[in-house]
């Protein structure tokens, strides 16, 4: 019998809690990359829906979840950190601190004139390259986005509508990051990737941080602190900027639960092998979660996570579609909440470990009680429709 969840308990030394790289995520940090993001004249802040009837049937306090399928109409929140990232580029090429700097400057004729054209360059599953297109374009640059094989059609005509060039590769999404990275050096064009290695730090960073402007809304939306956060993994690059700003930002403990597919589970690997050092995972990797279908983690965020999360999840397919089912039919007067398939896993985890006896252990060692205060980000909406549909109205993936 298949196993719908693997899970593994951090033991490494907790001690130095991902410092230095906690600097750039203070409130001043963050306060600093939510300033621009407001810049842009149609920004709003996304909404933030506490699912009472729900926390009431699950047995627990409150159910939280920040909504990011409504971020700048592009119905996920990857937009937020190649904005930024890219903002931040154009800043130094100017000499420029981009606190000075907003959205409608840096669109100006004057700033094309000192920048020159320029060429953004990525990979993505499909929320990451359409923000990096969508960034582009708006800001009047050309943006070029590759995709793994097996990326959803819908996903690369986003990413084309937005006025990139983009195609699906026959990789997987690792080696197509390495092909980005070389056709970037190749090329003089700019890498604007949200994981990192040794001589490509900066951008990745940039990324992270732009990502706080979703933790600092909830701090200002919510009224208790959460007790737990379930956060998807991928890179981590969107789990470690989340982490290094809460645990800073709340002074009681807060637990953090991070949850993969099976079939690129590498912070549970890396958590299972309990070493310093973070393990890979390769082959073709596919998974209705296309946006955690990543093998090798951002080291800056390992660096965060490792010091950080309590248990590591690893899971079947079918619990990100039944976290998009159950979000997408609430309980009495809850919010109806279009989760796509990333979107939805970790809460998909959460009702398995609630719901299925199998799990009880994992729910007292998470002390998953009537004092609980979950906190969940849906990362993206319904971004490939059709298999939206196949599995909220056809059951695709239901429990087998």
């Amino acid at each position: 019998m298949k196993e719908k969840l693997k899970w593994v308990h951090n033991q490494l030394d907790n001690t130095n809690h991902g410092s230095p790289l906690l600097s750039y995520f203070t409130l001043e940090q963050v306060k600093k990359v939510g300033q621009f993001q407001r810049t842009y004249e149609r920004f709003e802040q996304t909404p933030l829906h506490h699912l009472e009837a729900l926390a009431s049937y699950m047995g627990v306090e409150k159910i939280i979840v920040k909504d990011e399928s409504y971020r700048f109409g592009l119905n996920a929140f990857k937009v937020l950190g190649g904005i930024y990232a890219i903002a931040q580029y154009i800043a130094n090429k100017l000499g420029r601190n981009i606190k000075e700097l907003s959205f409608e400057q840096l669109k100006s004729p004057e700033v094309k004139a000192k920048v020159g054209d320029l060429t953004f360059i990525s990979t993505t599953d499909g929320n990451h390259g359409r923000g990096v297109a969508w960034a582009a374009r708006e800001l009047g640059f050309q943006a070029r986005i590759y995709m793994p094989a097996g990326s959803a059609a819908e996903r690369l005509q986003h990413i084309k509508s937005e006025g990139a060039f983009a195609e699906i590769t026959t990789m997987n999404y690792d080696d197509t990051v390495r092909y980005t990275s070389q056709l970037a050096q190749e090329n003089g064009w700019v890498l604007v990737q949200d994981t990192m290695w040794d001589g490509y730090e900066e951008i990745p960073l940039w990324i992270m941080q732009g990502y706080t402007t979703i933790v600092q809304e909830i701090v200002e939306q919510i009224q208790l602190a959460p007790t737990h956060v379930f956060l998807q993994a991928g890179v981590g690059s969107f789990a470690g900027a989340v982490v290094a700003f809460l645990q800073q930002y709340y002074e009681q403990e807060v637990t953090f639960v991070l949850v993969e597919p099976h079939v690129a589970n590498c912070y549970y690997e890396s958590f299972k092998k309990n070493t310093d050092q973070f393990v890979s995972v390769g082959g073709e990797m596919q998974t209705i979660m296309a946006g955690l279908a990543c093998g090798e983690p951002n080291p800056q965020a390992w660096q965060i996570l490792k010091a950080s999360t309590k248990i590591s999840i690893s899971c079947e397919e079918e619990i990100a579609a039944t976290g998009m089912r159950v979000l997408g039919n609430p309980l009495d007067t809850d919010t109806r909440i279009i989760a796509g398939e990333s979107g939805a896993a970790p809460f998909g985890c959460f009702y398995e470990i609630m719901t299925n006896e199998q799990y009880k252990e994992l729910k007292n060692a998470l002390h998953l009680n009537e004092h609980a205060r979950v906190l969940f980000i849906n990362t993206e909406g319904d971004t490939d429709k059709e298999n939206y549909r196949q599995i909220v109205w056809h059951g695709k993936y239901a429990n087998q």
